[in-house]
């Protein structure tokens, strides 16, 4: 690995590493407000962070004597905002509601089921996935059961759960949309337009479902402004940056460390514990997410 890939590398483990502790943050602020407040305010606060980041971009293109347009195929990034971010919102709220229920690990390892559901999910789109991914999926189910249901009396998720485990299918459909519109859109101006759809969204259902209040937001200030700009802003800015020149394997590699991250900041950070089960269940939820982003070997034919 070339010091260009290895750069970007660590800047994608950084942008995990603030991914993965957000759920701490997330798991903080949900015993101070609702879901919908949680999420209306750091999506706000990422709203300001990406617009100047945008602003800042502009100054520099003026410098440089550009004629491009501040904003680039208006309509196209109109209607990929209002599909992106409807799905991040669903997902997002999903998430906040899972979070305030359960722990940040099953937390973190439950939304990274992504990673397995988004070529999953190719099979609709005409796809089709070889044997090792259709392993990963088994695998992945086997630790879901160890992590959320072994040793209960019942074979039924908690609310909170099924919430996770419909955020991850919620990702999933977010990532799919995301991949449509990406292409054709500059990534900060999309990331912009989807956050704030999401902060539309969330601030009309904060009003209607939740009674916020001044306190709640002082609160929970810390928690907000980390997910609002180091998870939402900083990190994705990391994201785009890193990507650019770097194996797809090795990023999706580097992102599965989201879910890991999250464990152990749960653990130093609120004191949370797994049972030795459960660390089974994440050791083998986790060994399923990172094989399935491995490539898988051609063999030649004679």
């Amino acid at each position: 690995m070339d010091k260009k890939q290895l750069r970007n590398t660590l800047l994608l483990i950084c942008a995990a590493f603030i991914w993965g502790t957000a759920f701490v943050a997330q798991s903080v602020g949900s015993g101070y407000m609702g879901a919908y407040t949680f999420l209306a305010s750091r999506s706000w606060l990422a709203c300001v962070f990406l617009l100047g980041m945008l602003l800042v971009r502009r100054a520099g293109q003026k410098k440089r004597g550009s004629g491009l347009p501040f904003w680039i195929h208006g309509k196209t990034l109109v209607l990929g905002g209002i599909c992106c971010g409807t799905a991040l919102f669903a997902a997002s709220a999903a998430q906040q509601m899972g979070i305030g229920t359960t722990s940040t690990a099953k937390a973190g390892f439950m939304t990274a089921l992504y990673v397995v559901l988004v070529p999953v999910a190719g099979v609709f789109l005409g796809s089709r996935p070889g044997i090792k991914l259709w392993c990963c999926v088994a695998v992945s189910v086997v630790g879901l059961y160890l992590l959320c249901l072994a040793g209960r009396d019942t074979l039924s998720l908690t609310g909170g759960e099924w919430q996770l485990l419909l955020c991850a299918l919620l990702f999933t459909l977010q990532i799919l949309v995301v991949n449509h519109f990406s292409p054709k859109l500059d990534g900060i101006q999309l990331s912009f337009a989807q956050f704030l759809m999401v902060a539309v969204l969330s601030t009309i259902f904060m009003f209607v479902f939740e009674a916020p209040t001044i306190d709640q937001f002082r609160s929970a200030a810390v928690s907000i402004a980390y997910c609002g700009i180091m998870s939402s802003g900083v990190a994705f800015t990391l994201q785009i940056v890193a990507q650019r020149d770097l194996d797809p394997t090795i990023a999706s590699l580097a992102m599965c460390l989201e879910s890991v991250f999250s464990a152990l900041a749960g653990w130093l950070i609120l004191g949370e514990t797994l049972s030795a089960t459960e660390l089974c269940g994440c050791a083998l939820m986790f060994g399923a997410i990172v094989a399935s982003q491995l490539p898988e070997k051609k063999r030649d034919r004679t």
